[in-house]
């Protein structure tokens, strides 16, 4: 690689040019990338609830009803007018009403009552509606213009178009407070007031660069939106910063800047080669999954690696190196302390963490597979919220509550009656609109209204839309998708069709479940064998794996002994992004390890590589823990805000293990680790001092 570095170094204008090409290009094309916030659209083609929503879409021209509207203080004349307001928005492409059910021009008190309470109840009416997928915040902003603040709206639909918004703005708030953050910690790391400019300037560049090609990818999930340059900023800080400690013992030898630079790069190349390719296998690995967002997160986040190795070994080391005398000239004392008495400190009290460290591996694995979970986006927004406000008002007056529809092959309306007879059997379903149900099966289709018959029915398929009175989802919302659809397969084996958001929730319940030991075993085999190479070890690569593993295991199972439910796709994501942006600090250490066992005794090798590598790991954990914790407290969106605080805490945790037990892990198995790696000869017990 010398050569290659060297003719880079030669080529700095080339450089430079060809970086700042790309960076105007990648700017345009990033404005043109979408993305997309409803989970859904996440689920595999061939999962039973996207196939009947494309179904559904296909046949009836409109998709599942995904919000519910509550107006308060309303006569049922006022009502039946809100509802054509409703059905004349754009983007709304069905209401269903009171109407829908009953004859509302008989009196109301005559009606069966718990039909009456769905839609009605003390003046307050609540009104099924489905918005288009394409129009939803235009939809969603309409309403709420409708109804105002003093009514609620709430649903899929509904979170979705407030997530829409929302992020995009939280995420410009995040970034705001970021990057002085980050700068004012890089300046207490470096000792010129310049290089915190110039590593910024280098890590936005490989940035802008991935979020421009994003656009090979048409539309990127919310998860890769909101978090994607958030983590490629705090996980790659670790390649420039490396570096930078390396070109700086360098340059304290009395090299030119340029040669410095060379050594440098030569020198720490193995390590920050070894580093990014671990974040890539780690981030590479959610492509395993099912759930599409994994694969979509995946992949930027790899890509977006590979610029930062790039930027790295390229534009970072040329924007130095032009910068030199006005790096010199901007010279200031080190604001931080020496890291030796640290490192004598640990070197006494290891052995005894490494027993705690052992003593917490089996039940902090075991509890972390005991969290409750949740699936969906049902609950994204906390009360505090006006979402959550609104879907609070609305459960307090009408109860818990969602729509499922069902459909059937058109024609059999006996079999159909039967069916619909067995569904009001369902405790939990409140009331079913269908033809059957609404108009009776003796009575000929051409008798109903037309707007009334196409929701019910289209040229082969009948519709049975049902109201649940249940969560979204939740152990009684899943068993009860269940017995419908047993039910339908009683009466209509293999041809019946259900969707709904509780559907589509269990069918991700399914599907990620199956993720989350594959992505894995995979991330963690993969990983392991980049440090097997790179280290030509047996032993070192399932110590650091072990090390950062029971970190992640024991972060995770936090939730669990705190008591509150876990989003899972945060859970998912945190497992392999934790290993991927941590394990790097493991390396480190063990790297700078394995140069002092060669020259001191075990202990003082303890000691001299903490006192080594504490500032460059400070520096990238401490950037990367108060990045995810203010994504964690600045977002309202749950499943972000988790990732968010999942990922301060893990990394606080990573850094934890590293600082305080794998120096003891590394220590107990110093003969193994010698005998079992290729190529090193450590210091001999008798010559300890």
């Amino acid at each position: 690689m010398k050569k290659v570095f060297s003719q880079i170094l030669q080529h700095k204008i080339s450089i430079v040019l060809i970086f700042t090409i790309g960076l105007v290009i990648c700017a345009l094309l990033k404005t043109q990338v979408k993305v997309d916030y409803d989970m859904n659209d996440y689920l595999p083609d061939s999962s039973s609830s996207t196939v009947a929503i494309n179904l559904m879409e296909k046949e009836f021209g409109g998709g599942i009803p995904n919000a519910r509207v509550m107006i308060s203080n309303v006569t049922v004349p006022e009502a039946l007018k809100y509802k054509e307001k409703l059905l004349k928005i754009d983007g709304v492409s069905d209401v269903m009403w009171l109407d829908d059910a009953i004859n509302v021009k008989e009196p109301l008190e005559t009606q069966d009552s718990s039909v009456v309470d769905t839609y009605y109840k003390n003046k307050n009416a609540l009104y099924i509606v489905t918005i288009d997928a394409d129009k939803r915040v235009k939809a969603v902003d309409a309403i709420r213009g409708l109804i105002g603040n003093d009514n609620a709206m709430t649903g899929a639909a509904v979170s979705t178009a407030v997530a829409t918004q929302s992020t995009v703005q939280e995420l410009a708030k995040i970034i705001k407070i970021a990057i002085p953050i980050v700068f004012f910690i890089l300046i207490l790391t470096t000792t010129s007031w310049v290089e915190p400019i110039i590593m910024l300037v280098s890590i936005g560049a490989a940035i802008l660069l991935n979020e421009g090609s994003n656009l090979i990818f048409g539309t990127i999930s919310f998860v890769t939106n909101g978090a994607g340059n958030i983590l490629q900023l705090a996980v790659s800080l670790d390649f420039s910063v490396f570096l930078l400690h390396s070109y700086e013992e360098q340059k304290r030898q009395g090299l030119s800047a340029k040669d410095a630079m060379l050594q440098a790069l030569n020198k720490s190349f193995g390590t920050i080669f070894s580093c990014g390719l671990t974040l890539i296998i780690g981030f590479a690995a959610l492509v395993m999954m099912r759930f599409k967002i994994g694969p979509d997160l995946g992949l930027a986040l790899a890509k977006g690696m590979c610029f930062s190795l790039l930027t790295v070994f390229s534009f970072y080391p040329v924007i130095m190196i032009i910068s030199d005398k006005w790096i010199e000239k901007t010279r200031h004392r080190s604001f931080m302390p020496k890291f030796d008495l640290l490192g004598k400190v640990v070197s006494r009290i290891m052995i005894p963490l490494v027993v705690i460290f052992c003593l917490l591996i089996v039940p902090s694995y075991i509890a972390r597979e005991k969290n409750d979970f949740y699936y969906g986006s049902s609950h994204i927004f906390s009360s505090s919220t006006q979402s959550g406000k609104d879907s609070l008002a609305i459960d307090n007056v009408f109860g818990k509550s969602n729509n499922m529809v069902l459909m059937v092959p058109k024609g059999d309306t006996a079999t159909e009656s039967k069916l619909n007879n067995e569904l009001k059997k369902i405790a939990e379903i409140s009331d079913i609109i269908s033809f059957v149900n609404n108009a009776g099966a003796e009575i000929p289709m051409q008798y109903l209204d037309k707007d009334t018959l196409n929701k019910l029915e289209s040229n082969h398929y009948s519709r049975m839309v049902l109201t649940v009175k249940t969560e979204y989802e939740g152990e009684i919302a899943f068993d009860t998708v269940k017995k419908i659809r047993a039910t339908a397969e009683k009466y209509y084996p293999g041809k019946w069709y259900l969707a709904g958001e509780s559907v589509s929730t269990y069918d991700l319940m399914d599907t990620i479940t199956d993720d989350d030991v594959r992505v894995n075993l995979i991330a963690v085999a993969a990983i392991f064998i980049v440090i097997l190479m790179v280290f030509k070890s047996w032993s070192i690569p399932v110590i650091l794996v072990l090390a950062i593993e029971t970190a992640i295991w024991i972060n995770v199972s936090i939730p669990y002994f705190k008591g509150y439910t876990v989003f899972y796709i945060s859970y998912l994501i945190i497992c392999s992004v934790q290993l991927g942006a941590t394990v790097d600090y493991a390396i480190l250490f063990a790297h700078r390890y394995l140069e002092f066992r060669e020259k001191y005794v075990k202990k003082k090798a303890i000691q001299k590589t903490i006192a080594v590598v504490a500032v460059p790991i400070l520096t990238s954990g401490t950037v990367l823990t108060i990045i995810g914790y203010l994504l964690g407290y600045i977002t309202t969106h749950g499943i972000l805000k988790q990732i968010g605080i999942l990922l301060g805490g893990g990394t606080l945790l990573s850094m934890a293990v590293v600082f305080f037990v794998l120096p003891g892990l590394l220590y107990l198995s110093d003969r193994l680790i010698e005998k079992t790696t290729k190529g090193v000869k450590f210091k001999h017990k008798e010559l300890e001092e």
